[in-house]
Protein backbone atom coordinates (compact mmCIF):
# COMPACT_ATOMS: atom_id res chain seq x y z
CA UNK A 1 0.00 0.00 0.00
CA UNK A 2 2.95 2.46 1.06
CA UNK A 3 4.68 1.55 -2.10
CA UNK A 4 1.81 2.19 -4.47
CA UNK A 5 1.27 5.91 -2.64
CA UNK A 6 4.70 6.79 -2.85
CA UNK A 7 5.03 5.34 -6.11
CA UNK A 8 2.22 7.24 -7.14
CA UNK A 9 3.48 10.72 -5.82
CA UNK A 10 6.62 10.38 -8.06
CA UNK A 11 4.53 10.13 -11.02
CA UNK A 12 2.54 13.18 -9.82
CA UNK A 13 5.10 15.94 -8.29
CA UNK A 14 3.16 18.89 -9.03
CA UNK A 15 -0.48 17.05 -8.37
CA UNK A 16 0.24 16.01 -5.17
CA UNK A 17 2.46 19.16 -4.13
CA UNK A 18 -0.68 21.54 -4.81
CA UNK A 19 -2.89 18.61 -2.81
CA UNK A 20 -0.28 19.25 0.37
CA UNK A 21 0.32 23.12 0.07
CA UNK A 22 -3.86 23.69 -0.11
CA UNK A 23 -3.49 20.95 3.62
CA UNK A 24 -0.57 22.90 4.37
CA UNK A 25 -2.20 26.60 4.16
CA UNK A 26 -5.35 25.71 5.81
CA UNK A 27 -3.28 24.39 8.61
CA UNK A 28 -1.45 27.49 9.23
CA UNK A 29 -4.72 29.10 8.45
CA UNK A 30 -6.54 27.35 11.42
CA UNK A 31 -3.60 27.20 13.59
CA UNK A 32 -1.90 31.14 12.82
CA UNK A 33 -5.64 32.54 13.37
CA UNK A 34 -6.10 31.13 16.94
CA UNK A 35 -3.08 31.44 18.32
CA UNK A 36 -3.44 35.30 17.54
CA UNK A 37 -7.26 35.09 19.01
CA UNK A 38 -5.40 33.32 22.16
CA UNK A 39 -2.50 35.75 22.53
CA UNK A 40 -4.83 38.83 22.25
CA UNK A 41 -6.76 37.31 24.81
CA UNK A 42 -4.34 37.04 27.20
CA UNK A 43 -2.96 40.31 26.42
CA UNK A 44 -6.67 41.85 27.38
CA UNK A 45 -7.25 39.91 30.30
CA UNK A 46 -3.59 41.25 31.41
CA UNK A 47 -4.46 44.61 30.88
CA UNK A 48 -7.94 44.17 32.89
CA UNK A 49 -6.11 42.90 35.98
CA UNK A 50 -4.24 46.06 35.76
CA UNK A 51 -6.87 47.72 37.49
CA UNK A 52 -7.28 44.80 40.06
CA UNK A 53 -8.15 41.52 40.40
CA UNK A 54 -12.46 40.81 41.75
CA UNK A 55 -12.09 44.37 42.83
CA UNK A 56 -15.54 46.49 43.48
CA UNK A 57 -15.72 50.22 43.25
CA UNK A 58 -18.35 51.31 45.33
CA UNK A 59 -19.43 55.43 44.76
CA UNK A 60 -22.28 57.35 46.09
CA UNK A 61 -25.58 57.82 44.03
CA UNK A 62 -28.60 59.51 44.10
CA UNK A 63 -31.78 57.96 45.56
CA UNK A 64 -34.54 57.22 42.96
CA UNK A 65 -37.07 56.24 45.22
CA UNK A 66 -38.99 57.71 48.27
CA UNK A 67 -38.16 55.65 51.33
CA UNK A 68 -38.85 55.81 54.97
CA UNK A 69 -40.28 59.42 54.72
CA UNK A 70 -37.68 60.71 52.74
CA UNK A 71 -37.97 61.95 49.07
CA UNK A 72 -36.19 60.49 46.23
CA UNK A 73 -33.56 63.00 44.72
CA UNK A 74 -31.52 62.41 47.75
CA UNK A 75 -27.44 62.12 47.07
CA UNK A 76 -25.18 59.46 49.27
CA UNK A 77 -22.38 60.48 49.81
CA UNK A 78 -19.66 57.80 51.34
CA UNK A 79 -17.28 58.25 54.20
CA UNK A 80 -13.96 56.56 55.17
CA UNK A 81 -16.60 55.24 58.43
CA UNK A 82 -18.87 53.24 56.17
CA UNK A 83 -15.46 51.80 54.74
CA UNK A 84 -14.73 50.53 58.66
CA UNK A 85 -18.54 49.50 58.74
CA UNK A 86 -18.37 47.39 55.77
CA UNK A 87 -15.79 45.61 56.90
CA UNK A 88 -16.78 44.92 60.44
CA UNK A 89 -20.19 43.83 58.90
CA UNK A 90 -20.53 42.07 56.06
CA UNK A 91 -17.89 39.07 56.48
CA UNK A 92 -18.15 37.99 52.85
CA UNK A 93 -15.89 41.40 52.21
CA UNK A 94 -12.06 39.84 52.46
CA UNK A 95 -10.35 43.15 51.92
CA UNK A 96 -11.21 47.00 51.84
CA UNK A 97 -10.14 50.56 51.34
CA UNK A 98 -11.72 53.75 50.87
CA UNK A 99 -9.91 55.93 48.51
CA UNK A 100 -9.91 59.88 48.75
CA UNK A 101 -9.11 61.51 45.50
CA UNK A 102 -7.52 64.88 44.61
CA UNK A 103 -5.27 66.62 42.46
CA UNK A 104 -2.50 68.84 43.54
CA UNK A 105 0.87 70.48 42.32
CA UNK A 106 3.56 68.06 42.88
CA UNK A 107 7.15 69.38 41.95
CA UNK A 108 10.88 68.26 42.45
CA UNK A 109 12.64 70.84 41.83
CA UNK A 110 11.92 73.09 38.47
CA UNK A 111 10.14 69.32 37.24
CA UNK A 112 6.47 69.06 38.09
CA UNK A 113 2.86 67.25 37.28
CA UNK A 114 -0.50 67.74 38.27
CA UNK A 115 -1.85 64.18 39.49
CA UNK A 116 -4.55 62.32 41.17
CA UNK A 117 -3.20 62.27 44.41
CA UNK A 118 -4.98 59.02 46.44
CA UNK A 119 -5.38 58.42 49.82
CA UNK A 120 -5.52 54.28 51.04
CA UNK A 121 -5.47 51.95 53.26
CA UNK A 122 -1.89 49.35 52.36
CA UNK A 123 -4.62 46.62 51.35
CA UNK A 124 -5.22 49.02 48.94
CA UNK A 125 -1.99 47.94 46.80
CA UNK A 126 -2.75 44.19 46.87
CA UNK A 127 -6.35 44.36 45.68
CA UNK A 128 -5.02 47.15 42.72
CA UNK A 129 -2.17 44.86 41.66
CA UNK A 130 -0.22 47.82 42.56
CA UNK A 131 3.60 46.56 43.25
CA UNK A 132 6.98 48.13 44.44
CA UNK A 133 10.15 48.32 42.47
CA UNK A 134 13.11 46.71 43.93
CA UNK A 135 14.70 48.95 46.72
CA UNK A 136 11.44 50.49 47.72
CA UNK A 137 8.39 49.76 49.37
CA UNK A 138 4.60 49.82 49.65
CA UNK A 139 2.23 52.14 52.81
CA UNK A 140 2.25 49.88 55.72
CA UNK A 141 -0.44 50.11 58.60
CA UNK A 142 1.84 52.09 60.76
CA UNK A 143 2.37 54.79 57.78
CA UNK A 144 -1.04 55.32 58.07
CA UNK A 145 -1.62 55.17 62.20
CA UNK A 146 1.63 57.59 62.57
CA UNK A 147 0.09 60.49 59.52
CA UNK A 148 3.51 59.82 57.40
CA UNK A 149 3.97 62.21 54.80
CA UNK A 150 5.48 59.25 53.02
CA UNK A 151 4.27 58.55 49.19
CA UNK A 152 4.58 56.00 46.21
CA UNK A 153 4.75 57.36 42.91
CA UNK A 154 3.74 55.41 39.98
CA UNK A 155 6.19 54.51 37.24
CA UNK A 156 5.76 57.58 34.48
CA UNK A 157 5.23 59.91 37.68
CA UNK A 158 8.30 58.87 38.89
CA UNK A 159 10.69 58.84 35.29
CA UNK A 160 8.41 62.53 34.93
CA UNK A 161 9.75 63.83 38.05
CA UNK A 162 13.29 62.10 38.71
CA UNK A 163 13.94 61.19 34.98
CA UNK A 164 17.06 58.15 35.26
CA UNK A 165 17.72 59.30 39.14
CA UNK A 166 16.13 56.73 41.79
CA UNK A 167 13.34 58.58 43.53
CA UNK A 168 13.78 56.36 46.92
CA UNK A 169 13.87 58.57 49.76
CA UNK A 170 14.22 61.88 48.04
CA UNK A 171 12.02 64.13 48.61
CA UNK A 172 8.61 65.80 46.73
CA UNK A 173 6.49 68.49 47.82
CA UNK A 174 2.77 68.29 47.25
CA UNK A 175 1.44 71.99 47.42
CA UNK A 176 3.86 73.53 49.61
CA UNK A 177 4.09 69.88 51.99
CA UNK A 178 6.86 67.89 51.72
CA UNK A 179 6.97 63.99 51.26
CA UNK A 180 9.32 61.14 51.33
CA UNK A 181 9.36 59.19 48.51
CA UNK A 182 9.42 55.15 49.85
CA UNK A 183 8.23 53.57 46.22
CA UNK A 184 7.76 53.61 43.01
CA UNK A 185 5.29 51.34 41.38
CA UNK A 186 6.90 48.64 39.09
CA UNK A 187 5.55 49.24 35.58
CA UNK A 188 2.11 47.04 34.59
CA UNK A 189 -0.61 47.26 31.51
CA UNK A 190 -3.50 49.05 32.20
CA UNK A 191 -6.73 49.43 29.62
CA UNK A 192 -9.27 51.00 32.13
CA UNK A 193 -9.43 53.30 34.99
CA UNK A 194 -11.11 55.97 36.95
CA UNK A 195 -10.13 59.48 37.83
CA UNK A 196 -5.97 58.02 36.17
CA UNK A 197 -4.04 55.59 35.26
CA UNK A 198 -1.81 54.05 38.10
CA UNK A 199 1.28 54.93 36.20
CA UNK A 200 0.42 58.74 36.55
CA UNK A 201 -0.25 58.63 40.24
CA UNK A 202 0.92 59.56 43.59
CA UNK A 203 -0.35 57.16 46.30
CA UNK A 204 -0.21 58.31 50.21
CA UNK A 205 -1.51 57.07 53.59
CA UNK A 206 -5.50 58.20 53.87
CA UNK A 207 -4.74 59.42 57.58
CA UNK A 208 -2.38 61.85 55.66
CA UNK A 209 -4.19 62.88 52.52
CA UNK A 210 -7.05 63.33 55.18
CA UNK A 211 -5.18 65.96 57.12
CA UNK A 212 -3.81 67.63 54.24
CA UNK A 213 -6.86 68.05 52.13
CA UNK A 214 -9.48 67.99 54.77
CA UNK A 215 -12.06 66.18 52.51
CA UNK A 216 -15.06 64.14 54.83
CA UNK A 217 -15.90 62.51 51.78
CA UNK A 218 -14.51 59.32 49.77
CA UNK A 219 -14.51 59.62 46.44
CA UNK A 220 -14.99 55.62 46.25
CA UNK A 221 -14.39 52.58 48.75
CA UNK A 222 -12.55 49.54 47.12
CA UNK A 223 -13.23 46.15 48.12
CA UNK A 224 -12.94 42.48 47.09
CA UNK A 225 -14.95 39.50 47.92
CA UNK A 226 -13.88 36.24 49.84
CA UNK A 227 -14.67 34.39 46.29
CA UNK A 228 -16.14 35.46 42.99
CA UNK A 229 -19.01 33.11 44.15
CA UNK A 230 -19.65 35.81 46.99
CA UNK A 231 -19.19 39.26 45.24
CA UNK A 232 -22.97 39.65 44.08
CA UNK A 233 -23.82 38.21 48.09
CA UNK A 234 -21.40 41.25 49.29
CA UNK A 235 -22.98 43.58 46.76
CA UNK A 236 -26.23 43.10 48.23
CA UNK A 237 -24.87 43.24 51.81
CA UNK A 238 -23.84 46.70 51.25
CA UNK A 239 -26.74 47.77 49.84
CA UNK A 240 -28.65 47.19 53.02
CA UNK A 241 -25.67 47.79 55.40
CA UNK A 242 -25.53 51.28 53.93
CA UNK A 243 -29.22 51.33 52.99
CA UNK A 244 -29.89 51.56 56.68
CA UNK A 245 -27.60 53.75 57.86
CA UNK A 246 -28.34 56.43 54.91
CA UNK A 247 -32.15 55.42 55.12
CA UNK A 248 -32.42 54.56 51.18
CA UNK A 249 -34.54 51.56 49.73
CA UNK A 250 -32.15 48.81 49.24
CA UNK A 251 -33.42 47.78 45.77
CA UNK A 252 -32.67 51.26 44.98
CA UNK A 253 -29.82 50.65 42.52
CA UNK A 254 -28.97 53.98 41.89
CA UNK A 255 -28.47 55.11 45.77
CA UNK A 256 -24.98 53.51 45.21
CA UNK A 257 -22.93 53.28 41.85
CA UNK A 258 -21.45 49.58 41.96
CA UNK A 259 -18.39 48.76 39.57
CA UNK A 260 -17.73 45.11 39.40
CA UNK A 261 -14.64 44.29 37.50
CA UNK A 262 -15.32 40.15 37.56
CA UNK A 263 -18.79 40.65 36.07
CA UNK A 264 -17.05 42.88 33.31
CA UNK A 265 -14.10 40.30 32.74
CA UNK A 266 -16.71 37.70 32.52
CA UNK A 267 -18.55 39.89 29.54
CA UNK A 268 -14.75 40.00 27.97
CA UNK A 269 -14.63 35.99 28.15
CA UNK A 270 -17.55 35.84 26.77
CA UNK A 271 -16.45 37.97 23.88
CA UNK A 272 -13.36 36.17 23.19
CA UNK A 273 -15.12 33.15 22.72
CA UNK A 274 -17.45 34.72 20.23
CA UNK A 275 -14.28 35.90 18.66
CA UNK A 276 -12.29 33.02 18.56
CA UNK A 277 -14.76 31.11 17.51
CA UNK A 278 -15.20 33.56 14.59
CA UNK A 279 -11.18 33.34 13.71
CA UNK A 280 -11.33 29.30 13.87
CA UNK A 281 -14.17 29.66 10.93
CA UNK A 282 -12.85 31.35 8.84
CA UNK A 283 -9.58 29.17 9.31
CA UNK A 284 -11.69 26.19 8.89
CA UNK A 285 -13.02 27.31 5.30
CA UNK A 286 -9.20 27.78 4.04
CA UNK A 287 -8.79 24.22 5.36
CA UNK A 288 -12.15 22.89 3.91
CA UNK A 289 -10.85 24.45 0.80
CA UNK A 290 -7.81 22.36 1.22
CA UNK A 291 -10.08 19.17 1.89
CA UNK A 292 -12.52 19.46 -0.86
CA UNK A 293 -8.64 19.67 -2.94
CA UNK A 294 -7.96 16.23 -1.59
CA UNK A 295 -11.02 14.30 -2.61
CA UNK A 296 -10.77 15.81 -5.93
CA UNK A 297 -7.32 14.38 -6.22
CA UNK A 298 -8.50 11.43 -4.86
CA UNK A 299 -11.48 11.18 -7.13
CA UNK A 300 -9.00 11.22 -9.86
CA UNK A 301 -6.21 8.77 -9.08
CA UNK A 302 -9.66 5.99 -8.30
CA UNK A 303 -10.52 6.77 -12.10
CA UNK A 304 -6.96 6.71 -13.22
CA UNK A 305 -6.42 3.09 -11.45
CA UNK A 306 -9.75 1.59 -11.99
CA UNK A 307 -8.71 -0.94 -13.82
CA UNK A 308 -5.88 -1.77 -11.42
CA UNK A 309 -8.67 -2.01 -8.78
CA UNK A 310 -10.53 -4.42 -11.61
CA UNK A 311 -7.59 -6.58 -11.13
CA UNK A 312 -6.99 -6.85 -7.45
CA UNK A 313 -10.84 -7.61 -6.92
CA UNK A 314 -10.43 -10.67 -9.20
CA UNK A 315 -7.89 -11.53 -7.49
CA UNK A 316 -9.24 -11.68 -4.13
CA UNK A 317 -9.45 -8.36 -2.39
CA UNK A 318 -12.71 -7.53 -0.79
CA UNK A 319 -14.33 -4.01 -1.18
CA UNK A 320 -12.76 -3.76 2.25
CA UNK A 321 -9.59 -3.87 1.36
CA UNK A 322 -10.00 -1.37 -1.44
CA UNK A 323 -11.43 1.06 0.80
CA UNK A 324 -8.86 1.10 3.37
CA UNK A 325 -6.39 1.84 0.55
CA UNK A 326 -7.75 4.57 -0.25
CA UNK A 327 -8.54 6.14 2.46
CA UNK A 328 -4.75 5.69 4.30
CA UNK A 329 -3.43 7.22 0.77
CA UNK A 330 -6.02 10.55 1.59
CA UNK A 331 -5.11 10.45 5.61
CA UNK A 332 -1.61 10.06 4.40
CA UNK A 333 -1.94 12.83 1.76
CA UNK A 334 -3.74 14.98 4.61
CA UNK A 335 -0.89 14.14 7.67
CA UNK A 336 2.34 15.20 5.19
CA UNK A 337 0.14 18.61 4.67
CA UNK A 338 -0.40 18.92 8.62
CA UNK A 339 2.89 18.08 9.39
CA UNK A 340 4.28 20.66 6.76
CA UNK A 341 1.70 23.40 7.94
CA UNK A 342 2.30 22.78 11.70
CA UNK A 343 5.72 23.21 11.04
CA UNK A 344 5.09 26.60 8.97
CA UNK A 345 2.51 27.81 11.90
CA UNK A 346 5.26 27.63 14.64
CA UNK A 347 7.93 29.38 12.64
CA UNK A 348 5.54 32.74 11.95
CA UNK A 349 4.21 32.49 15.60
CA UNK A 350 7.82 32.46 16.48
CA UNK A 351 8.84 35.52 14.21
CA UNK A 352 5.50 37.29 15.17
CA UNK A 353 7.04 37.27 18.88
CA UNK A 354 9.66 39.26 17.54
CA UNK A 355 7.64 42.27 15.97
CA UNK A 356 6.93 45.14 17.94
CA UNK A 357 3.21 44.41 18.67
CA UNK A 358 3.00 42.60 22.16
CA UNK A 359 1.70 46.11 23.99
CA UNK A 360 -0.94 46.14 21.62
CA UNK A 361 -2.25 42.58 20.48
CA UNK A 362 -0.23 40.48 22.69
CA UNK A 363 1.88 37.52 21.57
CA UNK A 364 0.47 34.82 19.17
CA UNK A 365 0.13 31.44 21.69
CA UNK A 366 0.09 27.83 20.22
CA UNK A 367 -1.67 26.63 23.10
CA UNK A 368 -2.78 22.46 24.20
CA UNK A 369 -6.34 23.79 23.04
CA UNK A 370 -5.25 25.40 19.75
CA UNK A 371 -3.05 22.13 18.77
CA UNK A 372 -6.42 19.93 20.10
CA UNK A 373 -9.18 22.38 17.69
CA UNK A 374 -6.61 21.88 14.68
CA UNK A 375 -6.00 18.51 15.17
CA UNK A 376 -9.68 17.96 15.61
CA UNK A 377 -10.31 19.78 12.22
CA UNK A 378 -7.98 17.85 9.88
CA UNK A 379 -8.96 14.66 11.25
CA UNK A 380 -12.84 15.67 10.74
CA UNK A 381 -11.29 16.82 6.54
CA UNK A 382 -9.09 13.64 6.31
CA UNK A 383 -12.31 11.86 6.96
CA UNK A 384 -14.38 13.27 4.89
CA UNK A 385 -12.11 13.95 1.88
CA UNK A 386 -11.32 9.91 1.78
CA UNK A 387 -14.60 8.51 2.73
CA UNK A 388 -16.25 9.55 -0.38
CA UNK A 389 -13.45 8.77 -3.13
CA UNK A 390 -12.49 5.58 -0.90
CA UNK A 391 -15.95 4.22 -1.06
CA UNK A 392 -16.75 5.07 -4.82
CA UNK A 393 -13.18 2.85 -5.53
CA UNK A 394 -14.71 -0.04 -2.97
CA UNK A 395 -18.15 -0.12 -4.94
CA UNK A 396 -16.53 -0.28 -8.38
CA UNK A 397 -17.97 -3.52 -10.40
CA UNK A 398 -14.74 -6.05 -10.71
CA UNK A 399 -15.47 -7.38 -14.58
CA UNK A 400 -16.66 -3.31 -15.59
CA UNK A 401 -13.28 -2.32 -14.05
CA UNK A 402 -11.32 -4.60 -15.74
CA UNK A 403 -12.41 -3.64 -19.41
CA UNK A 404 -11.74 0.03 -18.76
Amino acid sequence: MFREFFADIRSQKLRTALTVLGIAWGTVAVVVLLAFGVGLERQTKKRFHGLGDRIVILFGGRTTKAFAGFPNGRNIQITEADATLLGSEVTEIEQISPEYIARSKVRRGVKAANPAVTGILPVYGDMRNIIPQAGGRWLNQQDVDDRRRVAVLGDELATLLFGEQSPIGEPVYLGDTPFIVIGVMKPKLQNSSYQQRDKDRIFIPASTHFALFGRRFLNNIVYRAASPELTKVAEKRVYETLGRKYRFDPADEDALGVWDTSEWETRFGAMFVAFNAFFGIVGTFTLLVGGIGVANIMYIVVRERTREIGIRRAVGATRRDILIQFFVETCLIVGMGAFFGMLLSIGLVKATAELPIQDAVGSPVISPLVMLVTLVLLAVVAFVAGLFPARKASRLDPIEALRT
